[in-house]
């Protein structure tokens, strides 16, 4: 009786702090629904922004497989831990001034909280990256152009792209369905993805962007393509 009358104690003792974590990791999650889009979870699947994956201790601008660090987050000598990770997230601009990081912060300390304490959890080696949370940055992405794509290399015949004409502003792109959509020059983006998500050679895709039905990204397997494929024909 004594034995059980302990254990009951300390599972009361310990569950308020174990619960209040739990809690904060759950909002954060949430929280990070509004970095999905640009940022994934998976190692070296970057995006708009660099992989989080294994984030702490690593050196600010220095994931290998990620190209698009600006010269002054290179040079910052930062080293991600809870506290940098904090700054940052409060106004990256502050911190290292002129880096490519088009975030204004987080001025709420619990959300920032509760933000770290998920990505602390969710980055670190072995981790899984939440359905959650990469679902919502997929979705995300898709409307706003940007963001997870599907894998290209097997296409449904009204994905892959077999034309595409030029018009004074207007893109018809043909699909191997036989269908031709016109797009606003300005509505079409040209996008190339090299990764093992990207296309065949000589197959692009075309992927829906936006939420109004008028946008779509065209994706090349390499830039040499792109002018190979548009025909300026009226």
């Amino acid at each position: 009786m004594h034995r059980i009358l302990l254990v009951a104690l300390a599972a009361v003792l310990v569950s308020p702090p174990a619960r209040a974590q739990q809690d904060s990791v759950a909002r954060g999650e949430q929280d990070f629904r509004a970095c999905a889009a640009c940022h994934s979870l998976e190692p070296d699947r970057n995006m708009t922004g660099p992989s989080l994956a294994n984030l702490w201790r690593r050196k600010a601008g220095s994931l290998p497989s990620f190209d698009r660090y600006s010269d002054a987050l290179k040079a910052s000598g930062i080293i991600w831990d809870d506290r940098s990770l904090d700054a940052w997230l409060t106004d990256p601009a502050r911190m290292v001034p002129d880096n490519a990081m088009p975030f204004e912060g987080i001025k709420n300390a619990r959300t920032r909280a509760d933000l770290l304490a998920f990505l602390k959890e969710a980055t670190k080696p072995g981790a899984a990256p939440g359905q959650t949370a990469q679902g919502m940055g997929g979705m995300m992405g898709g409307m706003m152009g940007g963001g997870l794509v599907p894998n290209l290399k097997s296409l449904q015949p009204s994905e892959r792209v077999t034309s595409i004409a030029h018009c004074r502003d207007t893109y018809r792109v043909t699909t191997a369905d036989g269908k031709t959509r016109a797009f606003w020059e300005r509505n079409l983006r040209i996008k190339t993805d090299t990764s093992k998500d990207g296309p065949e050679s000589g197959t692009p895709a075309i992927v829906p962007a936006g939420m109004m039905g008028d946008r779509a990204d065209v994706i090349f397997a390499a830039p040499e393509e792109i002018s190979r494929m548009i025909e300026p024909r009226c």
